[in-house]
């Protein structure tokens, strides 16, 4: 089966696809078996994806042209782990690829209220484990710790569980996520040495007090000084969340639509006259050139003494803002009363734009951030998971970066130069402090892929960015499907030693050819 580069499924936010033979959806553990094993017979490059949704990635567009598309949205399961002595549920759920964060999120809500997990700024319907393969941030950490126990199809055709998991009906297999002996999950982690069919997933229990933390920069020139608090913040227990620091073409970017939204809806103003007033709202909400959202956890006397501790230190650099549900409800409530005011009204539609966006740092995944892509390219009548169908353009370029303020800095003044230079005017930038000791950048264009001049122009500008990242001697920390030729041509031996790691489990080279690996396969048939 064959398709046209704008009608095929993969077609996709990046501006660029690859011609694919067709699609197939297995409905079960067995039958990804079988289609690998049949795809060895036939030499067909197979490349597998969850929802689909690697937004700015690649989404699943394959690396290698003829590939076939396996769609792993019916494994979709959810199986809580039981300790079978006591009955009692621990953090831990069994889930498949095609498990959403809100398929968990609506599933904890209704069988275990007490529990949450670590979820991302994307939409409800991207997939957890494609997502935590790729090594993506969420609000409470890096997702890589969260999965362990996987079962994965190898592209020899065989099974493979890892860690514990390979003892058939041990309590260890979902709780221990260490096992015996060398750890095999990470062979899996960016690579594409199989099809990796379910894995274990830690949760969180929800802690007796959660506070989500607005910090914003009063001057911009203080950044280096606002990192390295933050950092110390980071590594002293204050702020155990991912602590996001985003410039404000970002925030504004992700605050606009649910502004608008406000004004037409509440106020009865018509779409000129809301997004005539959005910016001054705004900037009421982010007026600095970067803000920040984190989270403090723990009991009530816990919270208390961070805060006062985070306020005492960030005195003078940020304002500091803590943000419960109970407060945004009390807020909206009398401002929205008094829309009628412009302050109040203003407030209001802060309150209302923002709320989606601070409760992510308590765990509760939303579709705001995509919403408000599909508005600002006028279609704001599809859903966050038909992204792909609107003229939306996005690409990342996201470096990991050394935890040091000064550094940070000096970098990001070097992007913008270099977006500048190839008519890149607005760079959308959050900066994650992840772990105590590690830093990633989430660096995004935005173009229109109905003109494939700025097609062509953005891709350009990203391909400079990723030169001016490997220059200052750094790296991506998640690679786009395009991009891999230029990571492996700066150091091939690497790229070499995992492309012979490949052979050992994939000795056709059929699954995802050319992903996160030397040697793309060309299709034999």
């Amino acid at each position: 089966m064959a398709y046209t580069q704008s009608e095929h499924p993969s077609n996709n936010i990046t501006g660029r696809a690859t011609d694919v033979r067709g699609q197939v959806r297995p409905a079960s553990v067995r039958a990804v078996i079988k289609l690998v094993r049949e795809a060895r017979r036939n030499g067909t490059p197979l490349y597998p994806f969850s929802t689909g949704l690697n937004f700015g990635y690649g989404g699943k567009s394959p690396t290698a042209a003829g590939s076939l598309l396996v769609d792993l949205g019916s494994l979709n399961t959810i199986r809580m782990t039981v300790d079978k002595h006591n009955g009692r549920v621990l953090p831990v759920a069994v889930i498949g690829p095609g498990v959403t964060q809100g398929m968990l999120y609506d599933f904890l809500e209704e069988h275990h209220p007490n529990l949450t997990f670590n979820v991302t700024g994307s939409a409800r319907a991207t997939s957890i484990i494609g997502n935590s393969l790729d090594r993506g941030v969420g609000y409470f950490g890096p997702r890589k710790e969260d999965l362990f126990g996987l079962a994965v199809v190898c592209g020899n055709g065989k099974l493979l569980r890892t860690g514990f998991r390979r003892l058939k009906r041990s309590p260890l297999g979902t709780s221990n996520p260490y096992g015996l002996g060398p750890m095999l999950d990470g062979l899996f982690f960016q690579s594409n040495f199989g099809i990796v069919v379910s894995a274990c997933f830690r949760l969180v229990p929800k802690r007796p007090k959660q506070v989500a933390l607005s910090l914003s920069l009063r001057r911009e020139e203080d950044l280096p000084a606002f990192i390295d608090e933050l950092a110390n913040c980071k590594r002293e227990g204050l702020i155990e969340s991912v602590t996001h620091i985003a410039n404000r073409a970002r925030t504004h970017a992700t605050l606009a639509y649910g502004v608008t939204c406000y004004l037409e809806q509440q106020c009865a103003y018509t779409p000129e006259r809301a997004f005539a007033e959005a910016e001054s709202v705004m900037d009421l909400i982010a007026p600095g050139e970067w803000a920040s959202l984190g989270a403090i956890t723990g009991t009530k006397a816990q919270v208390k003494a961070n805060l006062v501790e985070i306020r005492r230190r960030m005195k003078g650099l940020a304002r500091v803002r803590p943000i419960t549900h109970q407060l945004l409800d009390t807020a909206y409530a009398v401002a929205h009363r008094l829309r009628f005011i412009p302050a109040a009204r203003a407030n209001a539609a802060a309150i209302s734009a923002i709320r989606p966006l601070h409760t992510l740092a308590l765990g509760v995944p939303t579709d705001a951030a995509i919403d408000n892509l599909l508005w600002k390219f006028g279609r704001a009548d599809l859903s966050a998971a038909q992204l792909d169908q609107s003229n939306c353009g996005l690409l990342f370029i996201n470096p990991a970066l050394p935890l040091d303020g000064a550094f940070v800095d000096r970098f990001i003044t070097e992007m913008k130069k270099t977006a500048a230079r190839y008519y890149h005017d607005t760079l959308y930038i959050t900066i994650n402090i992840e772990t105590p000791t590690s830093l990633v950048a989430v660096i995004n264009l935005l173009f229109d892929r109905s003109n494939l001049e700025g097609v062509k122009r953005a891709h350009f500008c990203a391909d400079r960015l990723l030169d001016k990242i490997h220059e200052m001697g750094l790296e991506v920390y998640r690679a786009r499907a395009d991009m891999m030729a230029a990571i492996v041509r700066r150091d091939p031996h690497y790229w070499a030693v995992i492309h012979a790691l490949k052979t050992r489990l994939d000795p056709d080279g059929i699954i995802a050819p050319g992903r996160y690996d030397a040697q793309p396969a060309v299709p034999k048939t």
